[in-house]
């Protein structure tokens, strides 16, 4: 359980997130939703341990986040930014290789289990056909595609993505959060993740965590979720909800 309490953060004298109390349960499916400026990458980041807020607390099963050392947090939590860093003269498989740095080391004895591990986590999100190029040569959704598998090789229990899908065409928008979604069920991998589509963020998550300039606005289901004047409200804009023949949930469109 990863928990937030009393958290403050401020830059330029401003203060951009401000949280009583969130507890991100293991196992579910979140989505994060907010408009741009809402706060949701400092919430990402304060997740991952990448900042520290000006005020309160974060735990991760009940132990202060600092108390842990950089693997054994990087155990528990995997963590995809927005910005992907470059990785010159690493290959995909190399890529993904990293993913096993927090239990191997850098010196540490392979065992079968980590190269089976690592071949998995490329044949899951279809980067096996890339594995002997640079990873820095990739299009931007294989690129996407590739960093991801390094997550699943890191075999944390939660991972955290800062819009995975925004360098993603459709088709694999799709296919990443249905692998998610696959892994969250079949294995129960926690995931949290920062989307930006309405419809795609309810067809996907079990929990929607919705910010508004640096507050919680939302948190619940995507049933309580859709509902026109909550989303026109989060979004200030008019937000209507079309039912669509088939689908138990209806569809959020700008009226």
């Amino acid at each position: 359980m990863l928990s937030l309490h009393q958290i403050e953060v401020c830059r330029e004298q401003r203060r951009i997130l401000e949280l009583d109390q969130l507890v991100i349960n293991p196992g579910e499916f979140t989505v994060i939703l907010g408009h741009n400026g809402s706060g949701k990458s400092t919430l990402m980041n304060l997740l991952a341990r990448q900042i520290e807020p000006d005020a309160g607390h974060l735990q991760l099963h009940q132990q202060p986040l600092t108390t842990y050392s950089q693997r054994a947090f990087a155990q528990q939590i995997a963590f995809l930014p927005q910005r992907l860093p470059e990785v010159p003269g690493l290959t995909v498989r190399e890529l993904v290789r990293l993913g096993r740095y927090p239990w191997r080391g850098l010196l540490g004895l392979w065992q079968p289990q980590d190269h089976a591990i690592v071949e998995q986590a490329m044949a899951q999100t279809g980067t096996a056909q890339y594995a002997e190029h640079l990873a820095d040569s990739l299009s931007g959704g294989e690129r996407q595609r590739a960093w991801i598998a390094m997550l699943l090789a890191q075999a944390a229990p939660l991972i955290l993505l800062d819009e995975p899908t925004s360098a993603l065409d459709l088709a694999h928008q799709y296919q990443v959060l249905n692998l998610l979604r696959e892994l969250n069920r079949q294995q129960g991998l926690g995931v949290v993740a920062i989307l930006h589509d309405i419809n795609l963020t309810c067809r996907y998550a079990q929990r929607i965590i919705a910010l508004k300039q640096g507050r919680l606005f939302f948190d619940g289901s995507p049933q309580q979720l859709l509902d026109a004047n909550l989303l026109s409200e989060l979004y200030e804009i008019d937000i209507q909800l079309l039912n669509q023949p088939g689908q138990a949930l209806p569809v959020a469109v700008v009226s």
